[in-house]
């Protein structure tokens, strides 16, 4: 059976693919655009498609009765792809959680420590050779230890950084999630504003979706401490990203760590240019053998779907 590949995945996963299937690989990293995802639901019988690849409703209208029979998407996210139209088009999608979870919440732990800390600027000033040297109040941040914690989405990356920051950092928790969840460690369900208000950190860690379109936006950055810091590493549609600049223009929180953005690879310049912003380039699941564990988990899901079975991660 042909197996596309959107993207070069890590050598033993590709070298896996490569005995169960007849594999094409793209050459670029850059994501598929519209045509290329009609072309490959008309051509291949499996796709493993990645973060960006334009699995559109439109793309399933341009390609009625697909030969493809799976999606199984390299990454835990999948906005990219019109879940209702593939099913339309009996076309299954699958994705690969549990294999992203302690990455991303390390990226999220990176992120609340290098603003907190203002470790970005630190080192910008450094490697500027602008560093006169160690004083008393020189580069004065927030000291983490003890700060109250919002995470805003409490599924498997939330509750991983939730347990990071409690039991590492002794941070109270507290936590906005659309369902009644309870933990397995002290952390208090509240209403947004509420949370929002009480937090000291916000981490945002909901799934992207109609539902959660610009969740955070201009109200609910209103609502946090002006000496407070945010943190996305959800996907970038989930925060009004304007509301963000703009309330970090006006004073109305400390700071910012973000690994996603509204429209990236695009960062506005007004992000880039504040000192108080730290801004990585998507790196929630960046390690070898996150993405050998991920690319394993998407290829159990093909293997699934040739041999006849559901894939076992479908969404």
């Amino acid at each position: 059976m042909s197996l596309l590949i959107s993207r070069r995945l890590p050598d033993s996963v590709m070298a896996a693919a490569e005995a169960r299937f007849d594999v094409t690989c793209r050459a670029t990293t850059q994501p598929m655009d519209h045509a290329e995802c009609v072309a490959a639901l008309r051509e291949h019988d499996l796709i493993l498609p990645s973060l960006g690849d334009a699995f559109t409703a439109q793309a399933f209208a341009d390609a009625p009765a697909p030969k493809a029979k799976l999606l199984a998407n390299f990454g835990v996210g999948y906005n990219h792809i019109d879940v209702g139209a593939a099913r339309a088009a009996g076309v299954e999608v699958s994705n690969t959680p549990g294999a992203v979870t302690d990455a991303t919440a390390d990226i999220a732990l990176t992120l609340i420590l290098m603003t907190a800390r203002r470790a970005g600027e630190g080192e910008r000033m450094v490697r500027a050779g602008a560093w006169t040297g160690w004083h008393p109040t020189q580069m004065l941040g927030m000291h983490v230890s003890g700060k109250t914690v919002c995470v805003v989405g409490m599924g498997r990356i939330g509750q991983a950084i939730a347990k990071r920051c409690h039991f590492g950092f002794g941070c109270k928790v507290v936590f906005v999630n659309r369902s009644q969840k309870q933990m397995d460690f002290p952390a208090e369900q509240l209403p947004m504003d509420d949370a929002l208000a009480r937090a000291d950190i916000v981490v945002l860690a909901a799934p992207s979706g109609a539902e959660t379109h610009h969740l955070m936006g201009a109200a609910q950055f209103a609502a946090m401490k002006p000496a407070a810091i945010f943190v996305n590493i959800s996907r970038g549609d989930v925060v009004d990203e304007a509301a963000l600049i703009a309330a970090l223009e006006a004073g109305q929180i400390a700071g910012a760590g973000l690994d996603v953005f509204e429209f990236e690879p695009a960062v506005p310049d007004a992000l880039r240019a504040m000192e108080n912003v730290t801004l990585l380039p998507h790196l929630g699941t960046a390690a070898l053998e996150v993405r050998e564990d991920m690319g394993r988990m998407a290829l159990d899901n093909v293997i699934a779907v040739a041999e006849g079975r559901a894939a076992p991660n479908a969404v």
